[in-house]
């Protein structure tokens, strides 16, 4: 590194007070940043990477304390333990005219009841970079620069009404309306489709060339790191381990628990059996055995049968668009940039089968249907046309409320795509496994209760002594053991998992991934995998089913779409995952 650093921590230390004593979260970590760099920091949750941020900024949360070490932001000290550094309102003044963030959830962070374009005039006009004046121009002006149709629209509105990649590109907006010098931005991409991600990326890469900032870059996404950093630091639990140029860091890690994070991330040309199986914790908290993870590839693989599970045939929905005939919400209809619309197809009349022990992947960008068809096909929303026949019964002929009491509900699980949301805060993960036994197969405790919720814990690789501990109590690994325990309780003969892994790190996503080939070789379900990472499509499933805007636009064998797509729409979905190659750095 050459030249004076925009950014400099040295020697920081960080502890928070919890109920069961203190707990250092940051141990002396040190890292520089120069102008015009791009500094990935990678690592598993928990590592510290969004802790170090945010004490930098002065957004550390009040349970928590830098206890040594400082940050300086281009000479000027923004933090120094036992010493006078800047106050809070020269730090309020700092941020967002000089280091501004974009945090990793937009929705979160965006505020839910003040159109977007307000949002970005509050930055504008709080650093007095605009007037009352012109506050709006420069708005809308920002949400062009991010790549916002229909931008004089779109001011006026809310964060529910906009996709996840739209309201990134807003928090991008607001990030860089003042044309700060330092950007952190904290998992940018979490949640949002590859071509969003790269979209998104791309974005925040140009902008940051043209104005010539500093970034830091703070992902589990190794492929990401590669593709737009200049040099990665890694964090596991509050230490660097290891600092490298990108290229040198993936051609030749050094520290064991970078190669482990190397091998548990997916690529193109990742087998199963590849990925790195067991997470870094302490056996009796995250993991029983290898053995038990191991297990998946010496359990022979259950035939697929010639017979069909699923037929969906001619699925459509439409919802009714805010402000249209029927639609509701009809105080929108006279605000000033709205129009009446017809009403939103979600799905267009598509048709695919299913047979017993295949496993298919449904692929595609968000909004482009693939989870209102998942919805529809779990009987969790009524199609507005169309059939959905599961073992020989159109199972669309009854209402969703009413399929949910109907012993045929028991045929059909899902696992959701959040495992924290997912669970009832208020239910031990006994509770939950035993929910649907109680609800569908009647069972209302006793011994043969509890040896079931035993049975299925084993089976998902959950210790016994994690049952009575409560969804805030459990790791994400441990709470998606949890959802899928309570999934497979019911002896489903169909599985639809909608992105069950996209809020887990690398190596946690292998043990699940792993676990869910097991379960399908030893009972013989059917899975629909609903997802956008295509690398872990290929690794899952037997064939693939491409949705855009509502359609079908491509299906077939996974290996054979996913190497040689032949329309051009999956061909841009593939173009846009983010991977390393370390031959080729």
């Amino acid at each position: 590194m050459t030249g004076h650093p925009i950014l400099s921590v040295q020697g920081l230390c960080v502890e928070f007070r919890t109920r069961n004593g203190t707990v250092r979260a940051l141990d002396d970590v040190s890292l520089q940043v120069a102008k015009g760099e791009v500094l990935g920091i990678v690592g598993e949750r928990g590592s510290g990477k969004s802790v170090t941020a945010f004490t930098v900024i002065g957004l550390l949360d009040a349970a928590g304390r830098a206890v040594s070490g400082q940050a300086d932001y281009d000479g000027v000290p923004l933090l120094a333990a036992g010493k006078k550094s800047l106050g809070e309102k020269d730090l309020n003044d700092l941020r967002g005219r000089e280091i501004s963030m974009i945090f990793q959830n937009p929705r979160a962070a965006l505020n839910p009841i003040r159109p977007v374009g307000k949002q970005i005039e509050d930055v504008l006009l709080r650093h007095n970079q605009a007037t009352r004046q012109d506050a709006q121009r420069k708005a809308v002006d920002m949400l062009t620069k991010v790549k916002i149709l229909e931008p004089e629209r779109r001011y006026w509105a809310y964060p529910f009404e906009l996709s996840g990649g739209m309201c990134q590109r807003v928090m991008i907006a607001i990030a860089l309306a003042c044309k700060p010098r330092l950007l952190i931005a904290d998992e940018p991409t979490t949640g949002l489709d590859v071509t969003t991600q790269k979209a998104t990326m791309d974005l925040m890469a140009d902008l940051t060339r043209e104005r010539g900032m500093s970034v830091v870059l703070i992902t589990h996404d190794l492929g990401m790191a590669a593709a737009y950093c200049d040099r990665i630091v890694v964090m596991q639990k509050g230490k660097i381990v290891e600092a490298a140029p990108v290229a040198e860091l993936f051609k030749d890690p050094k520290h064991p628990y970078t190669k482990k994070l190397l091998a548990a991330s997916p690529g193109p040309d990742s087998a199963l059996g590849d990925l790195t199986a067991v997470p870094d914790a302490p056996p009796a908290v995250e993991t029983v055995s290898p053995a038990a993870v191991t297990k998946p590839m010496a359990t022979p693989a259950a035939p697929v049968s010639e017979n069909l599970l699923l037929e969906v045939k001619g699925l459509v929905k439409t919802f009714p668009r805010r402000g249209a005939k029927g639609g509701g919400w009809v105080w929108l209809k006279g605000h000033k940039g709205r129009n009446e619309e017809a009403d939103f197809v979600a799905v267009d009349g598509i048709s695919f089968s299913l047979r017993r022990g295949e496993s298919l992947g449904l692929v595609g960008e968000s909004g482009c249907g693939k989870s209102t068809t998942s919805s529809i096909v779990t009987r969790l929303l009524d199609p507005t046309a169309g059939q959905v026949i599961l073992d020989g019964e159109d199972i669309t002929a009854f209402k969703a409320a009413r399929f949910a009491r109907l012993p045929q509900r028991s045929k059909i699980q899902m696992v959701f795509q959040d495992p924290t949301e997912s669970l009832n805060p208020r239910y031990s993960a006994a509770d939950s496994i035993a929910d649907p036994l109680k609800r569908l197969k009647g069972l209302r405790g006793g011994r043969q209760l509890d040896a079931r919720i035993g049975e299925l814990a084993e089976m998902v690789g959950l210790p016994q002594s994690l049952l009575t501990r409560f969804p805030h109590q459990l790791s994400g690994g441990q709470k998606a053991r949890v959802g899928i325990a309570r999934a497979i309780a019911v002896d489903p003969l169909l599985l639809v998992l909608d992105e069950p892994t996209s809020a887990l790190d690398v190596s946690v996503q292998a043990v699940v991934l792993q676990l869910l080939d097991r379960l399908k070789r030893e009972l013989g379900m059917s899975y629909i995998f609903v997802s956008h990472d295509l690398n872990v499509v290929r690794l899952l499933c037997e064939r693939v089913i491409v949705m855009n805007k509502g359609r079908i636009v491509e299906s077939g064998k996974a290996e054979a779409v996913l190497k040689q797509p032949q329309d051009p729409y999956t061909r841009s979905l593939i173009a846009a995952i983010p991977h390393f190659e370390p031959a080729k750095m």
